[in-house]
């Protein structure tokens, strides 16, 4: 099993394909979900988790039915076990307030707006990744360096400052 999970939630299933065949590079070294809705995402956390995995990264989009995106954001940055998750909105819709409350109370570290470019996507997701395996589990974030900034790790391993 992957030891860490990359969860996207995206009430449009297009969308969803869209971010998941993007991302697929990252396959290789983390585990891709899609959920299509937040109680979905919910369900496919709780089983990531119960199974001993960790969520890196989700990256979420806003407007959609029942739970807003931000407000998802701001329940796993509330849980001991996803604070450290990396958070990227992917939306068109959310407003100021909703980005600022994103930052401010779910501990947004990325925005990305639809549409997005695949470059964008890929290094936002990469950057995330690399911020989150070096605080988190940086004595094996050697082991996923084919899919993170590696300029940044090689240089967190051996204690330099990277520019």
């Amino acid at each position: 099993m992957k030891h860490y999970l990359i969860l996207c939630v995206d009430d449009e299933r297009e969308v969803l394909d869209a971010v998941i065949h993007d991302l697929t590079p990252f396959s290789s070294h983390f585990e891709l979900e899609a959920a299509e809705s937040v109680d979905e995402a919910r369900e496919v956390l709780n089983e990531w988790e119960s199974e001993g995995g960790k969520l890196a990264l989700i990256l979420c989009d806003h407007i959609m039915p029942g739970t807003l995106g931000v407000d998802f954001l701001v329940e796993l940055n509330q849980r001991a076990s996803t604070r450290a998750s990396r958070k990227l909105l992917l939306t068109g819709q959310a407003g100021l307030e909703a980005t600022v409350a994103a930052v401010n109370r779910g501990g947004l570290h990325y925005y990305l707006a639809k549409p997005w470019q695949l470059d964008t996507l890929q290094d936002a997701v990469r950057e995330q990744l690399t911020d989150y395996l070096l605080a988190e589990d940086g004595d094996n974030a050697f082991h996923y360096a084919p899919r993170l900034n590696q300029a940044r790790l090689f240089a967190a391993i051996h204690d330099q400052p990277f520019d």
